[in-house]
């Protein structure tokens, strides 16, 4: 009697009633910066990246300053956006830092030689007081800030 009562009747799923599993973008600037390795891998000339962002237009000029990249063109779609990027050939990886850790002024040497293959070339990028820039102009800027990524 006590073993029936414990079973409960839960009523069937009704057939045409499935669960939508959506995959959620964790990174877009991950993402952007994924896309644009693939298709420079791949020989391509422009890569579309979408969508788009404050930091991954900031992410994109401080390469574009550095000649990694060519032009940016930012197309405005009244949605995420989007961004074309000319590719010019040079870069060989670039990669995002998750979770953003801090870094000291003292620390930017050390956190240069973890990530960057050599001391001649390579960039991290921080996000400072003074805005997002490469670690190079930190520290002429003798400033500290979080980790956002390289390229190389």
């Amino acid at each position: 009697d006590l073993a029936q009562g414990a079973r409960t009747k839960f009523p069937k799923a009704l057939p045409f009633f499935k669960p939508v599993l959506k995959m959620v973008r964790i990174s877009v600037l991950r993402d952007c910066l994924n896309n644009i390795v693939n298709a420079e891998k791949r020989g391509k000339r422009q890569v579309l990246v979408r969508p788009n962002s404050k930091v991954i237009i900031k992410f994109l000029q401080v390469m574009q300053k550095h000649g990694y990249i060519g032009d940016l063109e930012i197309v405005d779609d009244h949605r995420a956006g989007k961004v074309v990027v000319d590719l010019v050939g040079r870069i060989n990886k670039c990669g995002v830092i998750s979770p953003r850790f801090d870094v000291t002024l003292d620390g930017i040497e050390q956190i240069a030689s973890d990530l960057l293959p050599s001391r001649q070339f390579g960039h991290v990028v921080l996000t400072t007081p003074y805005g997002i820039m490469d670690h190079e102009e930190a520290r002429r800027k003798h400033t500290g800030g979080k980790l956002v990524g390289f390229f190389f």
